[in-house]
């Protein structure tokens, strides 16, 4: 052709095509070392490849809505579509040759069920049913106590749920969560808080950038040097804002926040169990004690000085902008009761920014450090005892953990030699969640409502590890299954057992909350970030951009979290 010719009338000249959306649809990159743009109607996305980004909020319910199949839905599925999927219906010649036979029916292994520990709240105990109780006019065994606190509603510019600071439903709705907390036995005063509000919000930008710093001048402007709250209780129009504020005042503010959609919270049907959910991360947040387990189940901890200690790494995605390092969360109890763990978090440091990820904790040495001294300083001494629960690595990576985070948990503990030798007696668990093993219930006595098996169930033969000691536990020796059973019901946020022990679940939580600090580069396409990761010669995935992404992550990240929240549970 000659000369510069726009796609459009290029795909005509050669091809013949005449494109129906060359001004409103995008040109899509298929090139691999140099760009080749080929207009989106042209183009056929093959089907069933696996999508790797961040799904839209439509798509995530759908997917909660299929993953919330019950059990025997998912085993017929296994043996009616399963088997032939993969090729182990009667007849397979292959199998044949080999004299191997696929039974039809699953697998039935041995298991047991452990009983419920009893919840302990402050009038006393509450019966647990299937794995949950009731939190319904009961006060927390230790309420936290608010001295100073303000309320940031924030405007959008679009429809209002609260017409403004003075709006009747506002101070109803306020009112209302004040007697929950109250209800709850958190000292909160009668009277409503200073209620700071933005003006209407830009929405120019993806991450919401601008809006944040309107958000910023609102809180300087209404704050005006006066004391600190101790925690901002904050109205939020929908979820694109969370990331940005969270930021804002987790690391450059240093405020406890506590967030409520207020469409959401609004609708009447569920308001009371939706803010007692607030009020739990409230108190936790506070410093409080939500609720705690009996003498008897709590023996296994307190015979000794524990600390729990929970450990997780979070990675950049496939989407995530090349270059990013990983993110470690260390957390662990400060406390001799088991409800306060602060965290520490790092960047892991890309000794090579050409890989993608590291899982085993460089800096644990300081972060565990941490952790003692902050448990030393609260209960008067230091732990006898350490259990470590290890989220996060594969069955291949068992080795690497004692090859490189167990020495450096011993140097730790040598930072406290003084006079004498300081050697706790340690336990190291690995907490696999994320297993492909599946137990539906084999009769109606052994499950739940929904075909699930009873909180407590433990599988420790028939399908475990024969060269680890491995176990299932639905919902180490019999004390350690036993003990990690109890912990299940310590979870601060719920109202039920989890089905993750809690130090790994904070652990999970404080990484899920340092992505959001760095959000432009963990998710840039829905942050809208610009950083390009080419290098010089126009090629993707370059050292040189790797390194550009890297550096700018270490200057976002700064010194994290404020200083102000660190020995604190602000990521809850």
């Amino acid at each position: 052709m000659g000369g510069m010719v726009s796609v459009e009338r290029y795909f005509q000249q050669k091809y013949k095509i005449k494109l129906r959306y060359a001004d409103t649809l995008p040109v899509i990159d298929v090139g691999a070392n140099a760009p080749v743009y080929l207009p989106a109607e042209v183009c056929e996305i093959i089907p069933y490849q696996p999508f790797r980004g961040k799904l839209p909020a439509q798509a995530s319910a759908s997917m909660v809505k299929i993953s919330t199949r019950s059990s025997a839905s998912n085993a017929n599925s296994i043996i009616n579509d399963g088997l032939r999927l993969f090729g182990l219906q009667d007849h397979n010649p292959t199998l044949m040759n080999f004299g191997i036979s696929v039974r039809k029916e699953m697998a039935i292994v041995p298991a047991r069920v452990l009983p419920p520990p009893r919840i302990l709240y402050q009038s006393g105990h509450l019966v647990v049913r299937q794995g949950g109780w009731n939190l319904i006019d009961v006060k927390f065994c230790a309420p936290g106590r608010i001295d100073n606190w303000v309320v940031l509603l924030v405007r959008d510019g679009r429809k209002e749920e609260f017409n403004g600071v003075d709006d009747p439903r506002l101070q109803d709705f306020l009112q209302m969560f004040l007697l929950q907390c109250q209800s709850s036995g958190i000292s909160i005063g009668r009277g409503l808080p200073a209620i700071i509000t933005t003006p209407p919000l830009p929405r120019a930008n993806a991450n919401r950038q601008d809006a944040v710093a309107v958000i910023a001048k609102a809180l300087k402007d209404g704050l005006n040097n006066k004391q600190k709250p101790s925690v901002m209780l904050v109205l939020l129009p929908d979820k694109s804002l969370y990331t940005g504020l969270k930021r804002l005042c987790d690391v450059r503010l240093g405020i406890h926040t506590v967030c409520m959609f207020v469409k959401t919270a609004r609708e009447l049907k569920g308001r009371q169990r939706y803010f007692a959910n607030v009020a739990l991360k409230l108190n936790s947040k506070l410093g409080g004690i939500n609720h705690s387990l009996d003498p008897q189940s709590m023996r296994w901890l307190t015979e000794k000085k524990t600390m729990t200690v929970g450990i997780d790494v979070t990675h950049p995605s496939s989407m995530s902008m090349k270059g990013m390092p990983s993110i470690a969360a260390v957390v662990a109890n400060a406390d001799d009761k088991f409800a306060q763990f602060p965290a520490s978090l790092r960047l892991q440091t890309n000794r090579n920014v050409m890989k993608d990820g590291e899982e085993m904790v460089q800096d644990l040495t300081s972060m565990l450090v941490e952790r003692l001294t902050l448990y030393k300083k609260n209960v008067g001494a230091l732990p006898k005892r350490v259990i470590v629960y290890r989220d996060g690595v594969s069955e291949s990576q068992y080795n690497l953990v004692n090859q490189k985070e167990l020495p450096q948990i011993l140097k730790a503990f040598e930072t406290f030699n003084a006079g004498q030798k300081y050697r706790p007696s340690l336990s190291i668990v690995v907490c696999g969640k994320r297993h492909h093993a599946r137990f539906p219930g084999t009769s109606a006595v052994h499950m739940t409502k929904n075909g699930n098996t009873l909180p407590g169930t433990v599988v420790d033969q028939g399908v475990t590890d024969i060269f680890n000691f491995d176990f299932y536990l639905q919902l180490s020796a019999d004390a350690i299954q036993t003990g990690i059973h109890h912990a299940s019901y310590m979870y601060a946020r719920a109202t039920k057992a989890v089905s993750l022990v809690p130090p790994a679940y904070y652990a999970d939580l404080a990484c899920e909350r340092a992505r959001r600090y760095l959000a432009p580069l963990f998710d840039p396409d829905n942050a809208g970030s610009t950083l390009s990761t080419k290098g010089a010669n126009g090629q993707e995935d370059s050292e040189t951009g790797r390194r550009k992404v890297y550096d700018r992550a270490v200057q976002m990240w700064g010194n994290g979290v404020h200083q102000d929240l660190k020995d604190s549970m602000f990521y809850i």
